[in-house]
This record gives C-alpha cells, sequence and structure tokens, in this order.
C-alpha cells in the first residue's frame, strides 16, 4: 500500500470491475513460400555486404501483396502463394502475412556464399573502366531484370546570396550540408546565368555543401578541405528524382540528394537495409574508393548517376535453386545471433495474430516431399497451438488418390479440402473469340478466405461450411453425392456444385480420427477460447495466490464466457449448461500452492455443426390423435 508521510489530502484511483478477456482475431491468415520477388533474409558477401532481415510482412489487399511481393507467375510458371493470396482476398479475407522463401544459389569453395550475380540484378556506372556506383535489386529473382533505373536532375534557382553587410562575403542559404550545387560565374551586370534543366552540369563545377568549423556553409574539395564562397559566383541547387519501373508499376523518388551526409540523400532513401520506402525495388551501392584515394569528386558521382538517363534495365539475377520441403519449413531464429533470423514457417510463428497457415507450394513438390511439407505444417501448428491448417491435396488427384494422401495424417489442427479449382488464367488475356484460358489452382487460399469471411460476418463457433465460393469457374473433379459418402466420412472436405445455389464448401472436418476433435469449427472455437484466455490473464503472474485473486481470475473468466455464449457459440438456455469455471480449494491441493501453481478449471459446452439434416414424414389419418 502507499506511504503517507506527510499529512495532507491523497486522491487515488481504484477500480470495482473485474479484468476483461478480450477475443483474439481468429481470421489473420499467413503463408510461405516462393514469389515473384520480394523481402527475404539475406546477408551479401564484400563488397556489396548488407544484411537485410524483414521478418514475414503483413498486406491487407491483393494490391498491396502486388506491391511488396510481385505478380502471378515466378519467370514461366505459375507462382502459387500469389494465387493463393488473390484468392484469400477475393474470398473476403482482409489481413494476409506473407514469409517469403527462397534458396539461393551459392558459390562453390570451402565456405560457400551467396552468389550474387546469380542471384541479384544489378547495374554499374559508369560501364566501362572502375564503376563509381551500382544500382541493385534489392531483392533476389529473375524479375530483377525487368527492373529499370532513369535519373533525372533539376536545376533550382541560385542560393549564393550577399550578407547584407558592406564588403561581407556571399552566403549559401536554403540547403543542408550533403547537398549538391553547380558553381558558376555571375554576368558582366551581377547577375546569375540562366540555366536550364536541358543544359548538364558541368563535372569540375558541382561541389558538395558542407559546414566549416566557423559554421557557415562553404564547398567541400575532393581532398577533404573546406572551400569558402567566394564573391562574383552563383550556386545553383542540384536535386535528383529517380523512376524504377517494373512492368506497370512506377514508382518515382523525388527531392534527392546527392551527398551521403543529407537526410534526404540518395542512398539513403534508397538504401538495401532501411530505405524510405518500405518495399523499393532497388537500392544504391556506391564503390569505396581503394586505401589511400581521395573520395569520389561530386560531378564524377552525379555524371555517374545520370548515365542512367530516362531509363537502363538491370541485368543478372535469377530464381535460385528449386525449394525443398526444408526450405519451407525454416527455421526459427538463432538467439545468439542476429544475423540468423527465423525464415520459412519459423518466420510465420514469431506473429502471434496468425490463426490460419497454409503452404499452397507443397503441390509443387514430389509426392514424399508433399507429405514431408504438410508433416512440418501439422507440426507447426500442433507446436504452437492457436492456429490451423489448412492443406491442399496433390495436383490431378482422383478420389482414390486423396484418400490415400489423407491417410498418412492425424490431427485436430489440419483440414484438407478436395478437388482444386478452376480459374481464368488472370494472367493471360484470351484471343478475340476464344473460349477464356482456364487454370488449375489448390484451394487453400479459398478456403482460407472462405473461413475469414465466415469469421468476421458469423463468428468462429460457425462451421465454415455451406458458403459459396468467389471467383471460380468449376472443380476439377465432379464430387457427386456418393463420392462425398466416401470421402466425407474419412475427414476430407468436399468443394461441390449445386445448381441454383453456386459451388460451396460442402463439409467441415478435420484430419483427426478424435470424434471430439471432429468438427473445424469446434477445434477454432477452442483455439479461440484458449488464446484469448492465455494473453488476458497474464496479469494474474505473480499475484498473491490467495481466495481474492481466485475470485478475480472467476470473474473475469466466467464474464467472457457468458459474452461468448450469447453470440450462440455455446449449448444451453442459461449459463449454467453452457459452461462453468472453478478456481478454488478443489482445483489445488496445498502442494499446488506451496509450489505457486493456480489451476483453474473451465469446461464449456460448444454447438456442433447441424451436419446431418433430418426430417422424418409420415401419414396420418383426419382423425387419428396426435401426441
Amino acid at each position: 500500500m502507499p506511504e503517507y508521510l506527510t499529512p495532507g489530502v491523497y486522491v487515488e484511483e481504484t477500480s470495482f470491475r473485474s479484468r476483461s478477456v478480450e477475443g483474439v482475431p481468429t481470421s489473420t491468415f499467413g503463408m510461405t513460400g516462393r514469389t515473384e520477388y520480394g523481402p527475404v533474409p539475406y546477408s551479401l558477401p564484400a563488397p556489396a555486404d548488407p544484411t537485410v532481415l524483414p521478418g514475414a510482412t503483413l498486406v491487407t489487399s491483393f494490391t498491396e501483396y502486388e506491391r511488396a511481393f510481385g505478380g502471378l507467375k515466378i519467370g514461366d510458371t505459375e507462382c502459387q502463394l500469389a494465387l493463393a493470396a488473390r484468392a484469400f482476398f477475393a474470398n473476403g479475407g482482409r489481413r494476409l502475412y506473407v514469409a517469403r522463401v527462397f534458396a539461393f544459389t551459392r558459390s562453390t569453395g570451402a565456405t560457400p556464399a551467396i552468389d550474387v550475380p546469380r542471384n541479384f540484378a544489378s547495374l554499374a556506372f559508369p560501364a566501362s573502366g572502375n564503376p563509381l556506383l551500382r544500382w541493385r535489386a534489392r531483392w533476389p529473382g529473375s524479375a530483377g531484370a525487368r527492373i529499370s533505373v532513369g535519373v533525372t536532375f533539376r536545376r533550382g534557382k541560385n542560393i549564393l546570396v550577399p550578407d547584407g553587410g558592406a564588403g561581407a562575403p556571399p552566403r549559401l542559404t536554403g540547403v543542408r550540408p550533403g547537398a549538391a550545387v553547380e558553381v558558376a560565374a555571375l554576368a558582366a551586370d551581377g547577375r546569375a546565368p540562366v540555366l536550364g534543366d536541358e543544359t548538364p552540369p558541368q563535372q569540375g563545377n558541382v561541389r558538395f555543401v558542407v559546414r566549416g568549423a566557423d559554421g557557415v556553409l562553404g564547398y567541400g574539395k575532393p581532398d577533404g578541405s573546406f572551400e569558402p564562397v567566394t564573391p562574383g559566383t552563383a550556386a545553383f541547387h542540384l536535386t535528383l528524382a529517380v523512376t524504377v519501373r517494373l512492368g506497370d508499376r512506377v514508382d518515382v523518388y523525388n527531392e534527392l540528394e546527392l551527398g551521403q551526409e543529407h537526410p534526404r540523400a540518395v542512398s539513403r532513401v534508397l538504401d538495401a537495409v532501411d530505405p524510405a520506402d518500405e518495399f523499393s525495388l532497388v537500392w544504391l551501392q556506391t564503390v569505396r574508393p581503394a586505401t589511400g584515394q581521395p573520395p569520389v569528386a561530386a560531378g564524377a558521382l552525379l555524371a555517374a548517376l545520370l548515365g542512367a538517363g530516362r531509363g537502363a534495365f538491370l541485368t543478372g539475377g535469377g530464381d535460385g535453386e528449386p525449394l525443398t520441403a526444408q526450405d519451407l519449413l525454416g527455421q526459427a531464429a538463432n538467439p545468439d545471433s542476429l544475423a540468423d533470423p527465423a525464415r520459412g514457417l519459423g518466420a510465420l510463428g514469431e506473429v502471434d495474430d496468425i490463426a490460419i497457415v497454409a503452404v499452397p507450394d507443397t503441390v509443387d513438390l514430389s509426392d514424399g516431399e508433399q507429405k514431408t511439407a504438410v508433416d512440418h505444417l501439422i507440426a507447426h501448428c500442433e507446436r504452437l497451438r492457436y492456429r490451423m491448417a489448412v492443406v491442399d491435396p496433390p495436383r490431378n488427384s482422383s478420389p482414390s488418390e486423396v484418400r490415400r494422401f489423407r491417410a498418412q495424417f492425424d490431427t485436430k489442427y489440419a483440414a484438407l479440402y478436395y478437388p482444386w479449382v478452376r480459374i481464368t488464367d488472370p494472367s493471360l488475356r484470351p484471343d478475340p473469340g476464344a473460349p477464356a484460358p482456364l487454370l488449375e489452382v489448390p484451394p487453400s487460399g479459398y478456403v482460407a478466405g472462405v473461413y475469414a469471411r465466415s469469421d468476421i460476418e458469423r463468428g468462429v463457433h460457425k462451421a465454415p461450411a455451406n458458403e459459396v465460393l468467389l471467383g471460380i469457374n468449376d472443380f476439377s473433379t465432379n464430387v457427386t453425392y456418393d463420392r462425398q459418402s466416401v470421402l466425407n466420412p474419412e475427414g476430407i472436405n468436399a468443394l461441390r456444385f449445386f445448381e441454383g445455389r453456386a459451388r460451396r464448401v460442402w463439409g467441415a472436418r478435420t484430419m483427426s480420427s478424435d470424434p471430439e476433435w471432429k468438427y473445424v469449427n469446434v477445434r477454432r472455437l477452442f483455439i479461440y477460447l484458449e488464446h484469448s484466455i492465455d494473453k488476458s490473464t497474464q496479469w494474474a503472474v505473480f499475484e498473491p495466490n490467495n481466495e481474492r485473486l481466485w475470485a478475480s481470475v472467476r470473474q473475469t473468466i466466467e464474464d467472457f464466457l457468458i459474452a461468448t455464449w450469447r453470440t450462440g457459440a455455446l449449448m444451453g438456455t442459461k449459463p449454467e449448461e453452457a459452461f462453468f469455471v472453478r478456481c478454488d480449494r478443489t482445483t489445488m491441493t496445498q502442494n499446488d500452492l506451496d509450489n505457486g501453481r493456480l489451476i483453474c478449471l473451465i469446461g464449456v459446452a460448444p454447438t456442433y455443426p447441424a451436419e446431418f439434416v433430418v426430417f422424418r414424414i409420415g401419414q396420418f389419418t383426419a382423425d387419428a390423435q396426435r401426441g
């Protein structure tokens, strides 16, 4: 309790209500796999030597996904992750975390390192002799060779003005150290010359602005000495505009400065590690001068930058090695090295909000590798406990083949959906009069979108079934009533077409042999309850373990479960029939108390989906008595 040592009036705040449990989000989706380009951790050897360590990236629309990770193809092949992301947002999803996986091509040798030219596209200036700078693709992939960089300059007005006193030297105004200026002699009448942007700067007249020992701005010489401004000259501020193009995407960075000391320096705004634009495509590498050599003059550096002109393409780069199940699994972050971050599923594991996980790239692996990758996905969800996996069936699988595939797994944290879906190929433009080209894609992205839409509109307790799939043309296999009677008991959820009712998800079972966890919505409801209680009762740790704490915990959880029951998630016509919460001497022994354990027993009665709706109809005579 507070100490009262000085006489006076003390006003204190207190609370008369129990703490509340806030429900966790259940519609956040996470995927890992290959993308056209985009954030991926890497560390390059010298002389490039940046270390870029992004985590899983959040996108909230497919437009944002395309800006961060590219389009629907990687080279000439379909990007399964991009197609799944497109399907997720089209079916009502709102939040998606993507952890890109890239299998780098490495150089041969005793200690193989990332082969920079074979993974990252680049462009050096000047093209002949020793380059002064290089534009490099910020992310690996063959898409880097489709990036063009253009640099233009703008010449501002004269920023050299007299100080105002008789005989006082002129001074620079409106610029900061690191800015580049072009020095020119005044005309005979004392006016500054008129120079347009079409007139290129003279290399010998370009200077960096630096601050002298007395705080006055001047020019920096290549040898590092200070050059004061002189009368009879003018100084024109030179700024840069960089235009980066990739297909239909155009990024323009204006008002950039040349010197690295300036906050708007082109090398800072377009940096590899921490650029101003999180999703920038390129970064500028300035070549360090050899030991004992002076730094590059401002004019030479400006001329090298302007060598890109209105647009020059990067060259090189590649899509790395084929992915394996181990690549998709990735790794957890190395606790002993900040330069060794989490990758693949390990990167998704660091995002607490993710509740649904899928790895569409498993369908491009061989049979044995696909089984291993799905095992990794299931183990990921079982270890983290609070997420559900959506599993894709093998490509071109028949009902018998998908049954054999399903028989290899037994888990309450995953659900399998069959068959694949057919869509109009969004990457191709059909010929006039020709039928639209179709593309078969795995269903996980569509199903995850249905999960998210159902959670948002109805709640996590509603089975994500009997819901319309949006954006599809057909299914690769027609699942009939008789076929589903074989698939459904084995935990294979069918996607079916119903005349007049569109194409729907027609199953809500997990891949578990335990009848208690047969249904997806029951499993996800308990994930929601457990995760919400877990996050919202952390305040109880290290509190005095006595009856007051037990009562507070009971009240907190009961209030949360009452709110959940009122949404229709639990059975019963009154709270006593829907749940119970016990936290008292009946749930804890003296040994538990002596060892600092608080044990709370919670029981809930979930609602199960009406999977089989039966109406019994019979005849009766007019004079019969109805009971």
